[in-house]
This record gives structure tokens, sequence and C-alpha cells, in this order.
């Protein structure tokens, strides 16, 4: 005999159990923090890289504007030319830069075949002249000239009077100044979206946090139902979630609904056996001598009783099906078939779209008709006729036959299990009712009435519609 598993073991398996059938897929928080914070990341980056683009431009444009102030308001406009064919200013610049050896502010003025005229804070170097293009408009441009200054240089071509020769003008400025400047923003930038995208991002957890809160009281709701301490969700929930907590609350109800019509049929099928099971064991107690039929006879009843519960059940346990639908169609050619090999002598004629579709599971639709036709053709006097057509959210199915029919005062009583009008034919006398179980349970109906046309019974089949096939 296999060990019995410890209360421990057994406890951890009865908790872990669903989690390991349904299979996590991960965190629904975790996974909208992170595209929040992908798509802000990307965001930032994007607007940190134009702001940082437009502010060093901004600085530059400004850094060179002050170096083409220089060179055309105090360079070229006081330049002249003297008798020697050489340059003067006639004003010398103010900024003391230029007369300070490697300020980082320099001037030079050159031209082919003449002496450069160059700032004293150049000292001993001089600008290279780059003769190659001609600059009749400014020039901005940087330059690794000076391997340990890095320079920002501003030229033009300036025509003097009395001067045969084109003058080039430079100003150069180090880059250090400016590229400071750029530094500074670009840190200022750089702190400054990192707090705001992990601001955001904080923001954007908190607010994760909070609006998935009503699925976190969802779940303890679920808790509290699996405890047994409540039959619904109770608690008030966010508008969006309601429908879920409603369609949560109808698949309870409907669950409670069917363990409850379970219980009933375990119930009326055990106090249907009941009888015939208790005549048997008297007559085989007391060894009577009809046992044989009496036995033949209670074992039928049982199992009249077997087939009308079982049929019951399936049906139950298919109506949950929401997208059981089944084509009206088809299934009387199926239904037709069988009965025609059953009854040959039998016509079996049908009017009607065959495309309809009812809201019943295939097996269960067949047993409907199958059951109806089948008694018609029984008792009918050779000629059966089926007519289907839609009546607003239902299909009405209409079953003739031409046979005596039944009496107005004995139709409802056909209906109850085991009853028969003529026992001189083979049956159970259940078909009619499991046709009645079966209807209900898919919220139709069916009834019985007088054949206008054959002047039989005409059986009246109420099912819902579907949409399709």
């Amino acid at each position: 005999m296999a060990d019995a598993p410890a209360p421990a073991e057994a406890s951890a398996g009865a908790a872990t159990g669903p989690r390991a059938r349904g299979g996590g897929t991960g965190s629904l928080s975790r996974r909208m923090i992170l595209i929040a914070a992908v798509w802000i990341s990307l965001l930032l980056a994007g607007g940190g890289i134009a702001l940082d683009r437009v502010l060093t431009n901004a600085v530059t444009q400004n850094f060179d504007s002050q170096l083409e102030y220089v060179l055309n308001s105090a360079l070229i406009v006081s330049a002249e030319i003297d008798s020697n064919g050489e340059v003067f200013f006639t004003r010398e610049p103010a900024d003391q830069r230029f007369l300070e050896p490697y300020s980082g502010l320099y001037y030079q003025v050159s031209a082919p075949g003449q002496e450069d005229f160059a700032s004293r804070s150049l000292w001993d170097r001089r600008l290279a002249y780059g003769g190659k293009h001609n600059d009749l408009g400014v020039h901005i441009y940087d330059s690794m000239q000076f391997p340990s200054e890095p320079l920002r240089i501003v030229e033009r071509d300036v025509r003097l009077p009395g001067s045969p020769v084109r003058w080039r003008f430079k100003v150069a400025a180090s880059r250090d100044g400016l590229d400071a400047q750029v530094g500074a923003i670009r840190r200022i930038l750089g702190v400054s979206f990192a707090l705001l995208g992990l601001g955001l991002i904080v923001l954007a957890a908190l607010q994760t946090f909070y609006g998935l809160r009503p699925l976190r009281k969802v779940r303890a709701e679920i808790a509290r139902l699996r405890a047994g301490t409540g039959r619904q969700i109770d608690a008030a929930m966010p508008r969006e979630v309601m429908p879920l907590v409603e369609e949560l609350n109808g698949l309870i109800e409907h669950n409670e609904r069917q363990a409850e019509e379970a219980r009933r049929h375990a119930g009326n099928l055990a106090h249907a056996l009941k009888t015939p099971l208790t005549v048997i064991m008297n007559a085989a107690t007391a060894g009577a001598e009809d046992l044989a039929p009496t036995v033949i006879r209670e074992a039928t009843t049982m199992r009249r009783q077997v087939d009308h519960h079982l049929a019951r059940a399936r049906a139950v346990g298919r109506r949950g099906h929401a997208h059981s639908r089944a084509r009206v169609g088809a299934s009387l050619e199926s239904v037709g078939r069988a009965v025609s090999r059953l009854y040959p002598h039998v016509r079996f004629d049908t009017d009607g779209p065959g495309d309809l579709c009812v809201h019943v599971e295939r097996q269960d639709l067949d047993e409907l008709l199958g059951n109806l036709i089948e008694n018609a053709a029984k008792y009918g006097g050779g000629s059966v006729f089926v007519t289907v057509r839609p009546q607003g959210r239902f299909v009405e199915i209409l079953v003739e036959d031409d046979g005596p029919g039944i009496p107005e005062a004995e139709r409802s009583r056909i209906f109850d299990r085991g009853a028969r009008l003529d026992t001189g034919k083979p049956g159970t006398g259940l078909g009619l009712a499991i046709v009645r179980d079966v209807a209900e349970i898919y919220e139709g109906k069916v009834t019985l009435d007088e054949s206008e046309d054959l002047g039989g019974l005409c059986a009246r089949l109420l099912l819902p519609a579907a949409s399709g096939g």
C-alpha cells in the first residue's frame, strides 16, 4: 500500500495546484512600468538631443557673433594702407587680450607677398593663411593649427583703398571658453532630464499601482469566495472594472445553478431508482415465481429513468457554451435519413430556409428533432412534414403528421415521464419529456397543437436563434 502524503505536503499541493496549472506570464504592473520607462526614456533622449543642439548652436552663434563684431568693427573699419603699402590700424582694438601673449584672443592681417600684421598676443606664432579659397564673405571654422589650443576663427577678405592686393583679416579665439559653456549646458541638461525621467517613471509606477489596485481588490474578493465567506463580489469597483465583476458574479451564479441542478438530478435519479430496486429485492427475497418478468419490467423502468436524466445532464453541461450553435438544415437531413431507414413507408418532407442556426449543441438538436420526428413517423399515418422558419429571436420548427393526433385534454399529460397514449407500440414514453426538458434548458419550449394541413399532431419547437453555423 502506498504511503499517504503528509498533511503539510497535501495542503501545499492544494494551494499551489491551480497556479501550476494556470501558468503565469509575468507581472502586469512590471510590463506597464517597463513600457512607460522605455517610452519616457526615448522621448526624453530625443528631446534632450534636440534641446542640446538648439542651445549649443545658440551659444556657438553668440560666440561667433562676438568675433565677427570684433573683425568688422575693430579691425576692418580702422584698417588703412601706409605709404609703404603696409596695413596699420588708425585705432587699436580695445580688448587688452590682444596685447597679452598667448591670451587666447588673436588677430592677423595677411596678403600674398606681404608681411603678416599680427596681434602681440600671437607672439612668435602665426595663423595659417589658407590662400586656396576666397572669403569675400565671413568665413567661420575651427582650427587645430595649435595642438595645445583649439581655435575658433572668423576671417574675411577685404580690398583696402590704395592697395593692389586683397587682405585677409582673421580673428581667432580659443575654444576653451566656448567648450566650457557647452559642457555646462550639457551637464545641466543631463541632470535635469535624468531627474525628470526618474520622476516620470516614479509617477508612472505610482499610477500603475494605484490604477491596478481594483484588480488586486478583485483578487482578494475571489480569495474570500474560495474561503467560503461570501457568495458574490459585493465590493464597490470602478466603472471600468464593473463589467468584469458582473461577469464573474454571473459565472459564479451559473456554476451554483449547475451544481444545484446536478444535486437535484442526482436526488431525483436516486429516488426514481429506489422503488424499482425495492420491488426487485422483495421479489428475489420472497422467491416469487414471476421474478424474471418482474426484473425485466423494473429494469426497463430504471433504464427509462437513467436515459432521461442522462439526456438532461448532457444538455445542462453543454448549455454554458456561448458559441454553441447548430444548423437546423444539416440536423434535419441527418435525422431524416435515420428515420427513413427505421420507417421506410413514411414520407418525409421539409420546407423553409436550410441555413437557419440555433444556439444549441448539434448533438442535442439531433436528439430534439429525432424524438419529435420519430414520434410523428411512429404514430402518424405515413406522412411527416417539417417546417422551419424564423420567429423573432427564435427559430420555429413545426413537425406535423397525418395521424389521429392527441386530444387537447391529453396534450399536457403526454409530457410526463413515461406517459404513453398508445401502449401497443414499443417505446419508453420519455421522448417528449426529454424534448421538453432539453428545450427549456436552452431557454426554448415545445408545445402540441393540431395540424391544420395534415389533420394530425403538430409539435411546435422554439429554439433561440444564432447568427451562423
